[in-house]
Parts: C-alpha cells; structure tokens; sequence
C-alpha cells in the first residue's frame, strides 16, 4: 500500500517523500557500474556443432524444446543429458501459492486488493548476466525478427549501446565490459527482454508469480507472508539496496543470505526486474491510470532504491515498455510442464 501511495505522489509531481538531497544521488545517470573505463569482454568463437554451440549460449532449454532436431546427432543423448543437468541447476521450484495484488492507490481496506492463485512454475535462480546476453548479441539476437513483435521492429534500430552499436544501452562497441561479466545486464527494454527469453527457450515470468516467489505464500497449513524472501525484517548484509551503501551492481550469485526458501538469489535488491504483466493501477476512484507509453510491472527494487517499502515482495511499480535503465534487469521462468525430466 505505502508502495502505491509512493506512485500517487509523484505522478502528481511529488518527490515521494524523499529527504532534501536524496533525489540527486539516487537518480545519478553514471553509477560506479557503468565505469568511465571500458575493458570490452573478447569475442568467443562459435562452435560448428549446432548443439554444442546451443550449450555454449546455455541455451540449454532451447536445446531440449528441439529434441526432434538432435535425433540424427552422434553425439545427441549424452549433450542433452548435460543439457538437462545444467538446466536444472539453474532452476528452482517455487511451489504453488495464493497472492494478493494491490490494484488501486491510497484504498484502506481491502476493496483496491486482487486475490490470485499462482500455480507452481520453475524460475531461474539468478538474473541473466551481462555474459549471458553478450552470446544473444553475438548470435545476431537483434536482426532475428522472428524474435521480435512486427509494430516493434522500427524501434530495434535505436536499441544502440553508448557507440551506437545494437546492444544494452551501456555496452561499447556491442561488447559488455568484462569486468562485469557476472552482473545482471542493465539498459535492456521489455522487448529485449522478451527476445532474449525466446531466443533461450524459456520466458518472463507474470508479476504474480514474482510476488509469489519473493512472498513465498504457498499452500500449506502455515499461512505465512514473507515481506522479504528471507523474512519479515528488512536486513541490510542480505540484500543491495540504498541503504546498503555500495552504490553499484554485484554479482548475481552474491548475498547468500538473501536467497528465498528454495534458493533463488535477489528477489530484492541489486536491479529491478522485468516481468510479463501490463501495469496496471486505478486511482482513487476506481478508473485506470494510463499513460502515454504502455507500463509492464517492474519488481524486486535495485541498488538504489532508497525506500524499504520499494524492497518488500509486496510493492508495486512499472516502467515504460523501451525503458532502458541503469538499474533493470530480468531473470526467465520456464513452465513446470516444459520440463519433465525434473520430475523422472
């Protein structure tokens, strides 16, 4: 609720309740992981073996969704093992559960709240990293416009990075510094997000399945509502955000401590996160806010998020579809039903 009044106050222009001199520091436009030095990560070279190169891109659920295709390959059974066995290292479970969006602002009561069923799904358990996205660039993710919905192709074309190549908007020269290699990718539109969610076999996950993991409410004789995926007190050694004082990413493995129940890392903190939804929000009496640009829901908050309302499972925000912040990423989800060898 504080989340969404939040949003009220500064569409009226507000500064959301923010000491004197805050706004400048958490809005700054060069934070220490978009360094003034670049050290552009090399390029790899692609395998020849269309299965083997699909494994280097750990594209692995892509790989096994073509199972079809390998059947006249040598080599197929014991790469698709690999392919399971990474693939399921790189996912969690997050079990089926009972959320409650808020879909109106400045409601007391429960009348501006939406009751939902979430049903078990896999999610991956770290952001995708700027290494990761470097194979979807290389692979030429950008020209491949069967990726792509048709009224966004005119747009792919200033998706540039700081040199006006096509790539996350604070790349070099289409390369990621590789210092970085292991942080979340940043600058990236829900459209490249998208993208890369197909290219890799997998997809966005819905914002209610975001809260459901953060929030773990799941069915069970302990209706327990986490604010936090680690508990209900908000702890600055398990999480970056603001107040955490580093001012920049981190890797995505980092903060152990913050992991959700089944082991998903950063549900809070570090970047905010894409998701699939539309975000929707009513006012006061019930009619839509809308914008001039459509909003998907945005969740999770990132290392400059100031308020510790903005960090809990339960806030609520968005950002336009071609918004390519200093601090928005995503991870990918995948349905349960996607993946039976988890469950042989």
């Amino acid at each position: 609720m504080m989340g969404l009044r939040l949003f009220d106050r500064l569409k009226k222009g507000g500064n959301g309740g923010r000491p004197s001199g805050v706004r400048a520091r958490a809005t700054v436009s060069e934070p220490p992981h978009l360094m003034t030095t670049y050290e552009p990560a090399p390029r790899e070279f692609p395998d020849d073996d269309p299965l083997r190169e699909m494994l280097r891109q750990q594209r692995h659920a892509a790989a096994l969704r073509q199972a079809d295709r390998w059947k006249t390959h040598p080599s197929a059974p014991p790469l698709l093992q690999e392919a399971e066995r990474r693939l399921e290292e790189s996912l969690a479970l997050v079990p089926a559960g009972e959320i409650t969006l808020v879909r109106r602002i400045d409601t007391d009561g429960d009348d501006g709240e939406e009751a939902l069923s979430v049903a078990p799904f896999l999610l991956d358990v770290y952001c995708v990293t700027n290494a990761q996205f470097q194979h979807f660039v290389d692979a030429g993710g950008y020209d491949e416009l069967s990726l792509w919905p048709e009224d966004i192709w005119p747009h792919i074309i200033e998706m540039k990075d700081r040199t006006g190549t096509t790539a996350p908007r604070y790349w070099r020269e289409g390369r990621h510094d590789r210092r970085l290699s292991d942080h979340p990718v940043v600058g990236v539109c829900w459209y490249e997000a998208m993208a890369y969610a197909a290219w890799a076999g997998k997809r966005l996950p819905t914002e209610a399945e975001w809260q459901m993991a953060a929030s773990w409410h799941v069915k069970s004789d302990a209706d327990v509502l986490r604010r936090f995926p680690w508990g209900d007190a908000m702890n600055t050694q398990r999480c970056n955000v603001w107040l955490t004082g580093l001012g920049t990413t981190v890797p995505v493995d980092a903060y152990p401590e913050g992991a959700a129940p089944n082991g998903v890392r950063q549900l809070v903190g570090n970047v905010w996160e894409w998701t699939s939804s539309r975000f929707e929000i009513l006012d006061p009496e019930g009619q839509p806010i809308v914008g001039e640009m459509p909003m998907y829901a945005v969740r999770g908050a990132a290392f400059d998020a100031y308020f510790e309302a903005q960090a809990t499972s339960q806030f609520r925000t968005g950002q336009i579809a071609l918004g390519r912040t200093h601090n928005l990423g995503f991870r990918l989800a995948m349905n349960l039903e996607d993946a039976p060898w988890m469950n042989a």
